[in-house]
């Protein structure tokens, strides 16, 4: 039998020029936040996406406690996020006392159904939290028009969706506020990063408050103000100028990085059609009006056993595969906030079912047709 495994689920790209930049940091003595590459992130970020401001963060979780903390979450709140997504997304707003309203997803994209989305309003509803799965955008058009009659905000959490499209427009621009990450797993990485997208700008003047520890730091080195003091709540949420020069070389080869990653997918997409249809299989729904990121590829076996059977049978053959989310309402937690089996259906039977390929930039042709016909090999 093969060393596990010859063919990981996962691995970081390096583009090249990223030892380079980070050599700069180095002569230019300069390794904390806010230096020069991490101005050059975020004013590429602001102009691609666009977006009143954009400050990186040292991962998507930090970005996403910033946005409770200028929404002012309080003990009692409730925020609707979908069980079907990371903790982050939850935990953001449990640590500020609120009370998550889990919601099912939608079969084909597995992202919020927002058919349901207006009978989990109440006046308690503080928040709503679309998770763009995947990259593939939610029905944004659904899902705001709500929001705006309920005048609750909109958070994106974005953490596969940079650079990927609604009807057009850019995800992450939706919502008043969205979270992107750079963990090594995405697209785009510095190994651990995020950042904090800001459309309203309301709330950017407060954002870089909390950002730097509760202080004006940021008025005070633009030459607004003589010093700088404390003057709100607040925490370091600044990125390390080392990875934020890891980070602008990834930026810079985005689109090179966005064509090999399409490539990947519709090659997993195109060998595995016809398999998956006689084997009753469910492939990755792209909606017509979405563009994705290709951040990932995922099969919806017909039964958890199936799953369990062909993980196995990959695995024999050296290749790595993996599911993704546990339902959070089922989880020690959710239950804890009143989650119960059966609440979100769609979320529990995709959870059980659902088996992640191997994906990253550079996995090469050869290892990727291997995948496939292995998974064409199979017997049940």
């Amino acid at each position: 039998m093969p060393e596990p495994f010859t063919i990981p689920f996962s691995r970081p790209y390096v583009v090249g020029t990223e030892q380079a930049y980070i050599a700069q940091t180095f002569a230019n003595r300069q390794l904390a936040g806010e230096g020069p590459f991490t101005l050059r992130c975020q004013a590429l970020l602001e102009r691609e996406l666009p977006a009143a401001k954009v400050l990186l963060t040292p991962s998507c979780t930090h970005a996403l406690e910033m946005a409770a903390l200028l929404l002012e979450i309080k003990p009692g709140d409730d925020v609707i996020v979908p069980s079907f997504t990371f903790v982050s997304t939850v935990n953001a707003f449990v640590l500020r006392g609120a009370n998550p309203v889990f919601i099912d997803i939608r079969p084909d994209t597995l992202n919020l159904d927002e058919t349901q989305l207006e009978q989990h309003i109440t006046r308690r509803t503080k928040a709503i939290f679309p998770v763009h799965y995947a990259g593939v955008g939610c029905e944004m058009d659904a899902i705001m028009g709500i929001a705006r009659q309920y005048e609750i905000p909109l958070v994106e959490d974005n953490a596969h969706g940079l650079f990927g499209k609604y009807r057009g427009r850019e995800l992450g621009t939706f919502g008043c506020l969205a979270a992107l990450s750079f963990h090594e797993t995405k697209n785009l990485t510095c190994g651990e990063g995020g950042a904090l997208v800001l459309s309203d700008p309301q709330f950017t003047e407060r954002a870089e408050v909390l950002r730097e520890m509760g202080t004006n730091r940021s008025r005070f080195f633009r030459g607004l103000v003589d010093k700088y003091t404390w003057i709100d709540v607040g925490s370091n949420y600044r990125l390390s100028e080392i990875l934020a020069a890891f980070l602008y070389a990834q930026l810079e080869a985005r689109e090179q990085i966005q064509r090999q990653r399409q490539q990947l997918w519709e090659c997993y997409y195109t060998g595995l059609r016809t398999w998956a249809r006689s084997c009753e299989v469910q492939l990755p729904h792209i909606p017509l009006h979405c563009e994705q990121t290709y951040h990932l590829f995922y099969l919806v076996l017909p039964s958890p056993e199936h799953r369990q059977y062909l993980m196995a049978h990959l695995r024999t053959h050296g290749i790595a595969s993996t599911w993704h989310y546990l339902p959070l309402h089922l989880s020690e937690m959710g239950r804890r906030f009143g989650g119960r089996k059966g609440e979100c259906p769609v979320t529990e039977a995709v959870s059980e079912r659902l088996l992640r390929l191997p994906f990253y930039t550079d996995l090469t042709a050869e290892d990727q047709q291997r995948v496939i016909e292995t998974i064409e090999s199979v017997e049940w």
